[in-house]
């Protein structure tokens, strides 16, 4: 029968070994190597833009290359998403379908091309899984974009237990002039830390009682 001292010693391995297994699967994890798949996977491209343009398109390896994986694997957007030389820009790129329970972290890597623009990212939420515009609610953005590279993490609004949403990216300028090229990149959503310490714990105590019934 195993001590007091060794079930401790293998609750606090288990819960670290554990707790990596459980932050590896999570609800969204995209990286955009294969851009013309997306739709086909449950992503949603609106353009609600002044005269709506160009979508949300594949990445220009020419103007920038992506923050991980092959040279155009990203998702861009552009002044071309309004026809209109000073139209509004409300360009949106939209997730599948997940299930969340809010307090879960949304991180992803985005950037401009050039300076002296204002682009930025905008970031919404959707319960029930539709796609209507009017159905998201904001709940954090980029600011203006700088030229390289960046991390930008967001908490998902506190939700009523678990429930089907959808994530939005909407590339939003209020004048095309203003505007230019965004890029963005490596895209996934990990548990809040309390939820993946209980996974890590339940796997544990999985452990446990398997060794002690030995």
């Amino acid at each position: 029968m195993p001590t007091k001292t060794t079930l401790r010693t293998w609750l606090a391995a288990g819960a670290i070994a554990a707790a990596p297994l459980a932050q590896a699967t999570t609800p969204l994890d995209e990286g955009f190597d294969d851009f013309a798949g997306l739709a086909a996977a449950g992503w949603v491209f609106t353009n609600a833009s002044a005269s709506p343009g160009q979508a949300w398109f594949a990445g220009n390896a020419g103007v920038f290359e992506s923050q991980a994986g092959a040279a155009g694997s990203y998702a861009a957007a552009n002044f071309l998403s309004s026809n209109l030389v000073d139209g509004a820009i409300s360009n949106w790129l939209i997730t599948p379908q997940i299930t969340l329970s809010g307090g879960e972290t949304l991180q992803f890597w985005a950037r401009a091309a050039e300076s002296g623009f204002l682009d930025g990212i905008s970031l919404h939420i959707a319960t029930g899984g539709g796609t209507a515009l009017s159905g998201f609610t904001p709940f954090g953005g980029t600011g203006v974009l700088g030229t390289e590279w960046a991390s930008y993490t967001a908490v998902i609004p506190a939700l009523a237990g678990p429930t089907p949403v959808r994530l939005a990216f909407e590339y939003a300028v209020a004048n095309a002039e203003t505007a230019n090229y965004v890029g963005l990149d490596t895209i996934s959503v990990v548990p809040e830390p309390a939820t993946a310490l209980l996974l890590g714990l339940g796997g544990a105590a999985l452990l446990l009682r398997r060794r002690a019934a030995r």
